[in-house]
């Protein structure tokens, strides 16, 4: 019998024997280390070694999908290296299969390295490699059986096969995500929790601070709505009762804070923007919220903090780090240990159960989810996660101010410009309009709900036809005019005007 072309197919054959050892490996990580499966491995690795253009890249293009694009992005390359595999294993036998194996073997080491789960993180991974690579072997085997066979019995046994690998493949993808109990064990825990009163209540938001314009940000963001700008390809799952603060370093005793001890304390509730150093001029990476927790000073006079220190190294469950300035910690304002937001418990996203909100400064140095360790020390002793990959280790929050409203195409006609302005922990006084670069309009402010957070502005405009570019630009409360002058994000925030451009019909 004269062997038939075989075309593609080893190829897709490659495809469906990884998609069995992927979804294979992703099951056995539900059950015994989520954190551990072979996609947060490999994509957790290339979250780390990615550097800060990259970032910001994905950033600007995927927002808060950024995520969501990495995975995808590696589902693809996977597919691709898959279908080299079975075209190889078709040519060379055995060898496509090794290149399967050696996959898993490489996802294994990953895990095992960035995982503090010992030889267990290396399970999911080593069974997906293992898999994927016998699957390969029987399923290019029985192709070629079928290929050379004129029997309908082959031709059907083939079929079976495949698609029978495909639907477990699938399967177990399925299975996994319905597995993942930790999640809804924490979830549940959360749902129950009932969030302490306040010792110190934050005054009410005044009405006047809410503008009501349509398109216009809220002055208080929803919690669902609230942006989410992390390293955790795998969200956290803690316990309230597992979860320890360790403070230690530069201090005069360690201190170790429990869940109980933390709701027993007298607590603080504050409003606070936060904004992320990644938010571009104009962006929305930037959300204000009423926190409830801890004031982290009360922690560290408890410690006892060393005369030669000027910095806390803040410690994430999954190993993230914070370099923040030791005074924004321990001066007047409110740089809380969070346990609630906008009057629940933390959503899990956000850092469930505890993380630190600190006004004044950019997320990467300071607004640390899921913390579980505060280290005392100084800028020339230690690095953080973002610094060692050469952003700033400061943050500091710039004034800035954006347009939200009008967008695009609008009737002539009486209008209204409105936006946002901030600068965290030192407030705006004004904001400034100007339209197809004429004289500068002073906008009228809402009232602020504090220096910590941002304020709504608005200008009355009656709109004429044609094309018009709108600027703005924000005066702080101690006067400082913000710069015209263009930055990127990196190192430490952007910078410039935001300009649109409105058509009027």
């Amino acid at each position: 019998m004269t062997r038939r072309r075989s075309g593609l197919r080893p190829g897709v054959l490659g495809i469906v024997a990884v998609l069995l050892g992927a979804g294979l490996g992703e099951l056995v990580a539900a059950f015994f280390a989520a954190s551990a499966s072979p996609f947060a491995a490999v994509g957790g690795a290339l979250i780390d070694l990615a550097p800060a253009w990259a970032k910001d890249t994905a950033i600007a293009l995927f927002g808060t999908g950024d995520k969501i694009a990495l995975l995808t992005g590696i589902a693809i390359v996977l597919a691709a290296v898959a279908f080299g595999a079975g075209m190889l294993e078709r040519r060379r036998r055995s060898v496509g299969a090794a290149v399967v194996a050696a996959i898993g073997i490489a996802g294994a080491v990953i895990a095992v390295i960035r995982t503090d789960l010992g030889l267990l993180a290396a399970l999911p991974s080593l069974v997906a490699g293992g898999a994927g690579a016998m699957t390969l072997r029987a399923l290019v085997s029985l192709g070629e059986t079928e290929q050379e066979s004129a029997q309908d019995q082959d031709r059907r046994r083939f079929l079976i096969w495949t698609g029978a690998a495909t639907a477990a493949g699938l399967l177990a993808v399925a299975a996994s995500r319905i597995a993942t109990g930790a999640s809804r064990a924490v979830e549940a825990v959360r749902a129950a929790l009932r969030l302490p009163a306040p010792a110190t209540s934050a005054p009410a938001v005044p009405a006047t601070a809410e503008l009501g314009i349509p398109g216009l940000a809220p002055v208080v963001t929803p919690n669902a709505d609230f942006y989410r700008i992390d390293t955790a390809l795998v969200v956290p799952q803690v316990d309230p009762k597992d979860w320890s603060l360790r403070v230690h370093g530069m201090v005069d005793r360690e201190v170790v804070l429990t869940w109980d001890e933390l709701i027993a304390s007298p607590l603080t509730e504050a409003d606070v923007t936060l904004a992320c150093v990644s938010n571009t001029v104009g962006g929305d990476l930037i959300g204000n919220a009423r926190w409830l927790g801890l004031p982290v000073r009360e922690v560290l006079a408890r410690a006892g903090v060393d005369a030669d220190a000027d910095m806390v190294l803040s410690t994430s469950i999954d190993g993230f780090t914070a370099s923040t300035p030791l005074e924004a910690l321990t001066d007047d304002r409110d740089a809380l240990l969070a346990i609630g937001m906008n009057g629940e418990p933390l959503p899990i996203p956000h850092g469930f159960p505890v993380r630190l909100v600190v006004p004044g400064l950019y997320g990467y140095v300071s607004a640390t989810k899921w913390v579980t360790e505060l280290e005392v020390t100084r800028f020339d002793r230690a690095t953080a996660y973002w610094t060692t990959r050469g952003w700033s280790e400061r943050g500091p929050i710039k004034l800035q101010s954006r347009i939200d409203v009008p967008r695009g195409s609008i009737d002539a006609g009486d209008t209204v410009i409105a936006g946002m302005a901030w600068q965290q922990h030192v407030g705006v006084r004004g904001v400034e309009v100007r339209i197809d670069g004429g004289p500068w309009r002073p906008a009228t402010l809402a009232t602020a709900i504090s220096d910590d957070t941002w304020v709504q502005w608005s200008l009355p405009w009656a709109a004429e036809s044609g094309q018009h570019d709108i600027e703005c630009r924000a005066v702080s409360a101690d006067g400082v005019t913000q710069t015209d002058a263009l930055a990127p994000p990196a190192p430490d925030g952007a910078t410039g005007w935001h300009r649109i451009s409105v058509t009027v019909r």
